[in-house]
């Protein structure tokens, strides 16, 4: 496309494969995860060159930097051209936190269990 053109943020983010879908690209921008310029988005804002584009997964947040506008869905090699990866790499895996997940379905912790979190947790 050419210079000065732009698309729809939805559109864009499904191209350069930051989703696996068009219509999971609009739900996340319905469900306000996805930030163009500071601002939050709905589906059909126009994206441009040299806009910053932040999409909230449930893993970590992306943060890209248009370079080039694309239509269709394209190789991930191209894909990985027309944008620029300013994500923060992730903590240490030494400075998360340890959370205990419990079962679905396990009910209520005992007095036991409720400790031994504590415990984990250094209180």
């Amino acid at each position: 496309m050419e210079a000065g053109s732009s698309i729809r943020v939805d559109s864009w983010i499904w191209a350069v494969r930051l989703i696996k879908s068009r219509s999971l690209a609009t739900a996340a921008c319905r469900a306000g995860h996805v930030r163009v310029n500071g601002d939050k988005v709905k589906a059909a804002h126009a994206v441009r060159v040299g806009d910053e584009v932040r999409l909230r997964t449930p893993d970590a947040e992306r943060i890209v930097v248009v370079t080039r506008i694309l239509a269709k869905r394209v190789s991930a090699t191209v894909a990985a051209e027309s944008m620029t990866d300013n994500t923060p790499p992730p903590p240490a895996r030494e400075d998360v936190p340890f959370v205990p997940i419990r079962d679905r379905g396990a009910g209520r912790p005992t007095k036991r269990e409720r400790r031994d979190i504590e415990k984990l947790r250094g209180h």
